[in-house]
């Protein structure tokens, strides 16, 4: 049974890798996996007694750390403590380095003040070590033994000192970043308002059945998606949509759960049950979107677990060129002890994992959902995008234009009897249209087969009958009717293209992105489609099959990265064979957003163009973290080695790197794309 809890204080990345290998060796935990950024831990286990296991083993390995099995508390005690220990410390090493003593007082006072101040890295370091374990936390551990060990007892001291502050400020950073990501998919209900034998009913937003009617007041977010009954408001969409300006909404129409009321009261009739809701399905993508990592993000984990050990081994071979070229032992130990300060990894272990989270975030805050960083980081070297038609570039909202009856004595309403007859279970566009087109009442049928991409066989009253694609001249969209193997009538549509297409086609063209248009539909309308938008190139007459072996064998002929953009159940196979795949969230169908790798919130396409740049923003932001880290830490190394610069240099580089990363990473968190 999977089971996630929230972690407090956690603030240190390659603790928390330490942390999830030990909980791992715990033998009734199948497998337990800490979240950093969204700092949860994720754990399946069976038995009852594991969640204290975890606790105890946290208190070892990590006692900064606290597993809340309870609501968290807001004033954090332990900080304060933590902080007035540190303090302390802090000024029993000045007494000790500053005032005149005896020599044994001097040095009970340096190890109290190094104690003070450090004691949980090194119980850390310790405790790890014994258990097969190398982190920071040795390195800093090395560093202040070996520099009270050459005489220098002030470095010693600044190094803890300035170690253990620095990890203050790297856990207020990241705890800054942590909550302005939280306010952003903060949309969980609390509760839902339900009406139940004319009785307003206060009960969880998972219990309300669809058909149920709820009440929304003003100033309330809308908790399920539904259709409104009774009422009018203007509705706040920002936290959805990522659209400022609030939209009116009034009886007849549709409003996801996520939308905040502004004024006026709703009743809602729920069209979906609360796990398939707008703002269940944002939150969902946005937990389990930190388990899909870049190549990048996933590098440097790789490398921050042998990380520790390799500097240990080069800080080894600085002391033995030192002490060969200089042949004083006190300096080389000195020199190769700055190079242990300068090399802990925070700097990339925090800030790589941080962008790319605070870039998912910003994404959400825009309305659109992408389902982990290695799609974040596919979407930002995009070259190439594919688009279905038929509501995803158009409105997917057909209208019946002309019915055409070729068989003497049947009327018009007759036969889209017929076909409504064939469509009646149908979830593509056009049977909606025949539907609300028909105004009789349907009988039951027989033998329904149903082809994707072709049409509908079913039999009634002893009659064989096919409703689906046809060969005509006009070039709007039109549905044969036949009956017998034998054309009775076809039924014609119109389908607008959305506003918002234009403007999509225009910047991605503009970002250098060839655009395809891949349809089903005959060869004059997509022509005529293509044509208005300004796409690059376009395809006719495609069934399923066929715009997926389209996308395979772009893939196969181009090295470009390949979008694709759908909507319906049929685009299910493209979206999950392309290197990203991007489907609609209210009109797309529960197969395509499945498969897909981003998911648009309000089916706007114009999204895509602001994804691709959120997408290239944050893909910046992490490589000027790396190329910082390195840059500044490859220089205090260089000159640590040749003794320009002392452990107090190296200690500020290491803290101060670690704190620039940070907040740069939380630039893609604050980005605004134009």
């Amino acid at each position: 049974m999977k089971k996630v809890v929230k972690i407090e204080g956690l603030n240190c990345p390659n603790c928390a890798r330490a942390l999830e290998k030990e909980i791992n060796k715990i033998e009734s935990v199948k497998e337990a996996k800490i979240d950093f950024v969204a700092s949860k831990l994720i754990y399946e286990s069976d038995e009852e007694g594991t969640l204290n296991q975890i606790i105890e083993l946290s208190k070892k390995i990590e006692p900064n750390a606290k597993i809340l099995v309870q609501k968290e508390k807001k004033f954090d005690k332990k900080f304060f403590l933590d902080l007035f220990i540190l303090l302390a410390g802090i000024i029993v090493g000045v007494c000790a380095l500053t005032i005149n003593m005896p020599i044994w007082l001097y040095w009970t006072l340096f190890v109290s003040s190094a104690l003070l101040m450090g004691y949980k890295t090194y119980l850390k370091a310790i405790f790890l070590l014994f258990r097969g374990t190398i982190n920071e936390n040795l390195l800093i551990t090395l560093s202040v033994i070996g520099a009270a060990a050459v005489g220098q007892s002030m470095e010693s001291l600044m190094v803890i000192g300035l170690y253990s502050i620095g990890k203050i400020l790297e856990g207020l950073a990241v705890d800054k970043s942590r909550k302005s990501i939280e306010s952003i998919v903060n949309l969980r209900p609390e509760f839902a308002l339900v009406l139940r034998n004319g009785a307003e009913e206060r009960i969880s937003p998972q219990d309300v059945k669809i058909g149920e009617t709820i009440l929304v007041k003003p100033g309330e977010r809308v908790p399920i998606d539904g259709k409104i009954l009774e009422g009018n408001s203007m509705v706040d969409l920002q936290s959805l949509t990522g659209e400022s300006v609030p939209v009116s909404k009034t009886e007849g129409e549709e409003i996801l759960s996520g939308a905040i009321v502004l004024n006026g009261l709703l009743q809602i009739e729920t069209t979906k049950k609360y796990e398939d809701s707008a703002v269940s399905k944002i939150l969902n993508l946005i937990e389990h979107a930190q388990g899909k990592k870049s190549k990048t993000e996933t590098l440097i984990s790789k490398i921050t677990k042998w990380y520790t050990l390799g500097v240990i081994v080069c800080s080894l071979m600085v002391f033995g060129i030192v002490y060969g070229v200089v042949g004083d032992f006190s300096e080389a130990i000195y020199r190769g002890l700055i190079f242990l300060v300068v090399s802990c990894p925070c700097a990339f272990a925090i800030s790589v994992p941080l962008s790319y989270f605070s870039g998912i975030g910003n994404a959400s805050k825009h309305g659109i959902l992408i389902k982990g960083s290695n799609y974040l980081d596919a979407c930002a070297k995009l070259n190439i995008v594919a688009f279905d038609k038929t509501g995803t570039l158009t409105l997917g909202e057909f209208e019946v234009k002309k019915v055409v009856c070729l068989k003497e004595g049947l009327s018009e309403s007759g036969l889209v009897y017929l076909a409504a007859l064939g469509e009646q279970n149908s979830l593509h566009p056009l049977s909606k249209s025949i539907l609300s087109y028909n105004t009789k009442k349907l009988k039951k049928v027989k033998n329904v087969n149903e082809i994707a991409g072709k049409g509908v066989y079913f039999e009634f009253n002893n009659n064989k009958y096919f409703v689906g694609k046809t060969e005509n001249e006009s070039k709007n969209t039109t549905v044969g009717v036949y009956e017998n193997q034998i054309k009775i009538g076809e039924i014609e549509f119109v389908d607008k293209i959305k506003e918002s297409s234009f403007e999509t086609i225009k910047d991605l063209n503009k970002q250098g992105v060839k655009t395809i248009l891949l349809s089903g539909d005959n060869r004059e309308i997509v022509e005529e489609v293509s044509k208005k938008l300004n796409v690059d190139t376009h395809a006719s007459n495609l069934l399923p099959e066929d715009k997926f072996k389209y996308i395979q064998d772009l893939k196969k002929n181009n090295k470009n990265l390949i979008g694709y953009v759908g909507d319906g159940i049929n685009d299910a196979p493209s979206l999950s064979l392309a290197d990203v795949g991007i489907s609609m969230g209210i009109c797309g169908s529960p197969a395509s957003i499945e498969a897909s790798d981003i998911v648009l919130v309000d089916d706007n396409p114009k999204k895509i163009s602001t994804a691709i740049k959120i997408s290239k923003f944050t893909r910046k932001i992490v490589w000027e973290d790396i190329i910082l880290s390195a840059t500044v830490k490859f220089c205090f190394l260089l000159l640590g080695a040749v003794g320009i610069t002392g452990m107090l240099s190296a200690v500020f580089a290491d803290v101060g790197v670690t704190v620039l990363a940070i907040l740069n990473s939380i630039r893609a968190l604050k980005f605004k794309p134009k």
